[in-house]
């Protein structure tokens, strides 16, 4: 039976939180613009006029701030409701083109274009650009090749060479024109060379994607690991990493955040670890799980050593498995009430569910009270089913309080352009 040579694209979108920002803001379009972490702390993201400017990835935004308004530099908080809607945007246009596709991370999705070798698929990746653009209105760059590493490096060389036009087909170049970009690229550009592997390879001479390529598999398993040699025999055209088209189910959910301020009092951080529970519980229940048991973590602020520190996680097995916010949110302020050492000045909280498992999984006992786990799983359908339609937070458990002065800094926040009615932009006729 005859089988389709594999081939993999990778779509990324350029410069994503930046370009989610300019998008709803024409102002913007040819300024240099930023995206904060959280607390407005250091730049995460940067468009293609900051990058130029020569900003780096990482710097505290105080240290730049006074020199980056010289340049009129725009720094925006971090707006994690229009990143995820705009994302979701994207691959609803993606799933268009392939009926096997990985959403990878909020900018990057790997395609399957197996089988669809009787198309020009570098044409076919303007295409992809094309409509994302005309559809979404956010700029991406498309990496084609046999295999997931091949394509990640190939939308590299999209993004950096302009010969390529934001498509990159590696199968279309001759064998001495792949040679000279791979020996002209850095091995840290390579999908999952970090920093230590790239000095422990730069101390054996391999320090160009190329001398990577044609090192032995075996001798680099031995001397690094089996993961490092499905690298190269990845970057050889043997694909060793399937796509995959359905997200396996998490095995641990977390949610954390650093204060705003610095929190002293117990009522506080109570309110923050209901808010954190309730959201990672949201979560628990989408996946369709319950969590068997609950971490609490709170700690104060480590950049201040000056101050007491202090830092504390405790986790709890549960009675029995559950997804229900409420059960949830009593079992952690039991936790935290027991951690928790006053007159300190706390910077960060958290929770963990853990134990995951398959919701209505656990074998009922004489202890259970059917008609009460009954209503409480009605009661978390009826919040989700409300805070889905009206928008997060509209019902939620009284615990997490409402004035959530703890709340991280987002100063420079824009508008939720596309998830709240009341922020949609408004046109003015003249």
């Amino acid at each position: 039976m005859h089988t389709s040579t594999p081939t993999v694209a990778l779509v990324d979108c350029n410069n994503f939180y930046a370009s989610c920002e300019k998008l709803f803001a024409p102002k913007l379009a040819s300024r240099p613009v930023v995206v904060l972490s959280n607390n407005d702390g250091c730049v995460v993201a940067r468009s293609a006029e900051a990058k130029a400017l020569g900003i780096a990835m990482g710097v505290p935004w105080f240290k730049i701030a006074e020199q980056a308004l010289q340049h009129g530099v725009v720094a925006l908080s971090s707006n994690y409701a229009l990143y995820a809607d705009m994302s979701n945007r994207v691959v609803d246009v993606l799933s268009g083109f392939t009926p096997e596709l990985e959403v990878y991370s909020i900018d990057e999705s790997f395609l399957n274009l197996s089988g669809f070798a009787h198309l020009d698929l570098a044409a076919y990746g303007q295409q992809i650009r094309q409509r994302v653009a005309r559809w979404v209105g956010l700029p991406v760059c498309v990496g084609i090749a046999p295999t997931k590493t091949l394509a990640k490096l190939a939308n590299h060389f999209a993004k950096k060479r302009p010969i390529f036009d934001g498509v990159c087909h590696l199968d279309r170049l001759d064998e001495t024109t792949r040679k000279q970009l791979f020996s002209e690229t850095a091995v840290n550009e390579v999908w999952g060379v970090g920093g230590r592997i790239t000095a422990r390879l730069a101390e054996l001479g391999i320090e160009t994607v190329e001398v990577l390529r044609t090192a032995d598999p075996e001798w680099i398993r031995q001397h690094f690991s089996v993961v490092l040699e499905r690298t190269v025999r990845e970057l050889n055209g043997t694909a060793c990493l399937a796509l995959e088209t359905i997200a396996p189910p998490k095995k641990q959910i977390m949610a954390s955040r650093s204060f705003g301020s610095a929190v002293f009092h117990l009522i506080e951080l109570r309110e923050a670890i209901a808010h954190h529970i309730s959201r990672a519980a949201e979560k628990l229940r989408a996946q369709g799980a319950e969590a068997g048991a609950v971490t609490v973590m709170i700690r104060t602020n480590p950049f201040k050593p000056t101050d007491p520190q202090y830092q504390r996680s405790v986790t709890v097995p549960l009675a029995h498995p559950t997804a229900d916010t409420l059960e949830l949110v009593e079992t952690a302020a039991a936790v935290l009430k027991r951690i928790y050492r006053p007159g300190l000045a706390y910077h960060k909280a958290g929770v963990m569910l853990s134990e995951l498992q398959p919701a209505g999984a656990r074998q009922c006992d004489l202890f259970d009270h059917p008609t009460q786990d009954a209503r409480r799983h009605a009661t978390m359908q009826a919040m989700d089913a409300i805070n889905q339609k009206w928008g997060r937070g509209t019902l939620r458990a009284a615990a997490a309080g409402r004035a959530q002065g703890w709340q991280m800094r987002r100063e420079r926040l824009s508008p939720a352009y596309t998830t709240s009615w009341a922020e949609l932009p408004i046109a003015l006729a003249r």
